[in-house]
């Protein structure tokens, strides 16, 4: 087996001595001091920021780069990378890139569909998938973790389809955005049933204003808890009490037993990113993991 690199290495033991509290890194702008201010921000409150590619992004800096400048700012990246833009020779440099550039993880996914954002026109690839990408990025030497929608349905199938995954090489179940704890602990008491136990890493939902609101209600393929999107924009103070609810939501996930820990999760209004940062930074100082 490959040696893990020593970013990998560092966030495999941090893993193994405590729960760790990750975020979404919501800054769009392909520039370098947009890139840099967001980290700024999450730096000091979070084990490692998910730094993603959604198809509602117009264009990105290249992983690797972005896991560069990320990383000499001080913010550890687990870096989310899809089959969706990149063939199989690409993605393999792509790889080897984000392990030279010091990414803590590889995040693989098959991607969302082109016709989801606001490319359209762009080409979709899926030369690989999920399943296919794991394998390449454990041999990278990076930490590896995969999706799953514990709440989509078919429900009842999710355990064997994630197995699948656990034996292609998947490390950490990312688990989207949940209801609760309950769907949380089914799934991973399911994985165990079937000798693919690996601990989760949980989506919790931080919604602070309209903007991020219609952005978690526009998800596929993720679940809300009741009643969150109204009870935060009736509060008197939305943003305090969406912080409130996502600091509730995290201790009782953090209570399931194999959870690895939570990652922050949600969009930024369009103009607000570094608002929206900010938040993301105060909800999970309050969830004290660190």
């Amino acid at each position: 087996m490959t040696a893990r690199t020593p970013a990998s290495a560092a966030m495999a033991a941090l893993l193994e001595r405590r729960q760790i509290v990750l975020s979404d890194f919501p800054m769009r702008e392909p520039d370098r001091g947009s890139q840099l201010a967001g980290a700024a921000a999450l730096r000091e409150h979070v084990d490692a920021a998910l730094v993603g590619e959604p198809p509602s992004v117009t264009a990105q800096l290249p992983h690797a780069y972005r896991a560069r400048l990320l990383t000499a700012e001080g913010l550890g990246v687990w870096s989310t990378v899809n089959g969706r833009d990149r063939n199989r020779v690409a993605l393999e440099g792509e790889l080897a890139a984000l392990a030279h550039a010091g990414a803590v993880a590889a995040h693989c996914v098959s991607g969302d569909p082109v016709s989801a954002g606001r490319r359209p026109e762009a080409r979709p690839v899926f030369d690989l998938d999920s399943s296919g990408l794991v394998p390449l990025a454990r041999a990278a030497g990076l930490l590896v973790s995969a999706a799953e929608s514990v709440e989509t349905p078919p429900v009842e199938r999710r355990p064997a389809r994630f197995a699948r995954k656990v034996a292609a090489g998947a490390e950490l179940a990312f688990l989207n955005l949940v209801s609760g704890p309950d769907p949380v602990d089914r799934f991973l008491r399911a994985l165990e049933a079937l000798g693919a136990g690996v601990r989760a890493l949980v989506c919790v939902p931080l919604v602070i204003d309209v903007g991020s609101a219609r952005i978690l209600t526009g998800l596929d393929g993720h679940a809300e808890p009741t009643g969150l999107v109204a009870t935060v924009l009736g509060a008197d103070d939305p943003r305090e009490a969406g912080i409130r609810a996502a600091v509730g939501l995290a201790e009782r996930i953090l209570a399931v037993p194999g959870v690895a820990g939570v990652s922050v999760s949600g969009g930024a209004t369009r103009g607000r990113e570094l608002e929206y940062a900010a938040a993301l930074a105060e909800t999970a100082r309050r969830i004290g993991l660190r």
